[in-house]
């Protein structure tokens, strides 16, 4: 449901500025270490992006531990301490409803890398000479 005049381009930048600031307070208690969790302490954690449903409810937080290390297991941890994340959030960002996080591993980077790998491959990159 839309608020006043809101046009689609309005609300979908809405929901990357709200995504953005949940992203930075997550980043932030996690830099800091706010979250009494041994495993969130040994693996500093990166969140790529959150994705906010349309109604500002749903938050996917992506999320990548620095070198992909043990990434299960820092998954498991943030999904243990979501209901302390959750509350962190809503105090910190100024949203009608307390937004429910679930914790997502970003697949973006091996993506990225398999793709790459697939262009470097000689065939690939045989073909693509031919194109031009």
């Amino acid at each position: 449901m839309r608020q006043n005049n809101e046009t689609p381009e309005t609300q979908s930048v809405r929901l990357l500025r709200v995504g953005e600031q949940v992203r930075h307070v997550l980043s932030a208690i996690l830099q800091r270490g706010d979250v009494h969790d041994e495993t969130l302490a040994k693996h500093m954690v990166s969140i790529t992006e959150v994705r906010m449903s349309p109604d500002l409810r749903h938050a996917t937080v992506f999320v990548k531990p620095l070198l992909g290390e043990d990434e299960e297991a820092v998954l498991k941890a943030l999904r243990t301490n979501t209901a302390y994340l959750q509350r962190e959030v809503a105090h910190r960002v100024r949203m009608k409803y307390a937004a429910k996080l679930k914790f997502l591993a970003d697949e973006s980077f091996e993506e990225g890398s398999r793709i790459d790998q697939l262009l470097r491959d000689p065939k690939v990159a045989r073909d693509l000479d031919d194109a031009e």
